[in-house]
């Protein structure tokens, strides 16, 4: 009669009516009991039955649970090897670590909701995570209003110093892509805030006060980021006169108010100005055509000079406006720095503009003049007639 048993089906049915467990298995997961610590060294307790060992690098874990465990303590592990020469069964934090990490992603995925992370490097194309082994990516393009690198020119230095200041700062983010066989995530800040972004864009108002703060300069005008929103000051929005360099009215990260003045799907139109009175309401009652006025050269263009007339306010003297010569050098007329005399010729309150001419000051001197001239010889003439006349008798 045959055997009814092999001997490896045999050994598991003695085994199993001893009581005695079959040992964990490489890549299986684990629950024990801390026996000892020592530096990064955690023996644990497998059931009473086997002896676990945890070391070096898979020891170590996102959570860093090696420096809170004490003798005594529940841990679950991941199984590396079924037994070491030393007879322990190999046991990793890390790696279990990891798998909760990859479940959480997994599910945030899915479900499409937020999760916090930091960042543990930044290069110039974005800022690198590396979760429990899990490489993670955050691209520039995917960076929240507040945090995107507005950089004039693109200068990449400057790109990746502001990006230098994220790592190590809590973002929330949602998992836009996963590749669990490559252990990659592509992540977005961005995504994360778009709900919220939806809902206060519902709620904005052309006309409405909001205070924020500045998340970037260049030289066409100053972002300001607000509830979620980001607007732009263009720089002909941020003061009544004329705007060289924005970066004079405002500081990266520095607290604002600004007035939505207009809204275009996802762009947002903002001003500074606008809470200030305008001053060129007062300018039209001030400055009427054929007004003298003095003021201060202080720009000089090809097209002519701008006078300072007070604050915010400035006249354009045209080239033409400046001397009766043909085609002049205006740099030879005029210098920045210097006070002249000019005249009031045009008012554009609208536009914000005052028409200034120096010439039409020199014409009235020369007209002054000819009248002169015209009365001296009128009165000559007559007094040539007189004597004429008293000759004649």
């Amino acid at each position: 009669m045959a055997n009814k048993y092999t001997k490896s089906a045999l050994m598991d049915e003695l085994i199993a009516s001893s009581g005695v467990l079959n040992p964990p298995v490489p890549g299986t997961f684990v629950d024990g009991i801390v026996v000892s610590v020592v530096k990064n060294k955690v023996l644990v307790d497998l059931d009473g039955t086997s002896t676990g060992i945890i070391s070096g690098q898979e020891a170590n874990d996102s959570l860093n649970t090696l420096k809170t465990l004490q003798p005594g303590d529940s841990i679950y592990a991941y199984v590396l090897e079924e037994e070491n020469e030393d007879g322990l069964i190999v046991l990793s934090l890390r790696k279990a670590s990891q798998e909760k990490t990859w479940k959480k992603f997994v599910d945030a995925y899915e479900s499409d909701k937020s999760i916090q992370v930091m960042a543990n490097e930044a290069n110039k194309g974005g800022l690198l995570l590396n979760i429990d082994g899990i490489k993670g990516f955050i691209p520039v393009s995917q960076l929240a209003p507040l945090h995107y690198p507005r950089v004039d020119g693109a200068d990449s230095n400057e790109i990746l110093a502001r990006l230098g200041k994220l790592v190590g700062i809590p973002l929330t983010v949602r998992i836009i892509n996963l590749d669990r066989e490559g252990g990659k995530l592509i992540l977005s800040e961005k995504a994360a805030e778009e709900e919220t972004r939806g809902v206060a864009l519902d709620k904005l108002d052309v006309g409405q006060k909001v205070k924020g703060r500045i998340s970037g300069i260049v030289k066409f005008g100053i972002f300001v980021t607000f509830g979620g929103l980001e607007g732009l000051v263009h720089i002909s929005e941020i003061a009544w006169g004329h705007v060289k360099d924005p970066r004079d009215y405002g500081r990266l990260g520095e607290d604002t108010e600004v007035m939505v003045i207009g809204k275009d799907k996802d762009k947002i139109s903002l001003s500074m100005k606008r809470l200030t009175p305008d001053p060129w309401v007062e300018a039209t009652k001030k400055y009427e055509v054929g007004t003298v006025v003095e003021g201060e050269i202080n720009r000089i263009t090809p097209f002519g000079a701008f006078m300072k007339l007070e604050n915010d306010i400035n006249g354009l003297i045209h080239v033409s406006e400046v001397t009766a010569d043909e085609n002049p050098d205006i740099t030879q007329y005029l210098k920045v720095g210097e006070k002249v005399k000019a005249k009031v010729i045009a008012i554009d309150p609208e536009d914000h503009r005052v028409g200034l001419s120096i010439k039409a000051m020199s014409e009235k001197e020369e007209k002054k003049e000819e009248k002169k001239k015209k009365a001296k010889k009128e009165e000559s003439e007559e007094k040539v007639e007189e004597v004429a006349e008293e000759e004649a008798k």
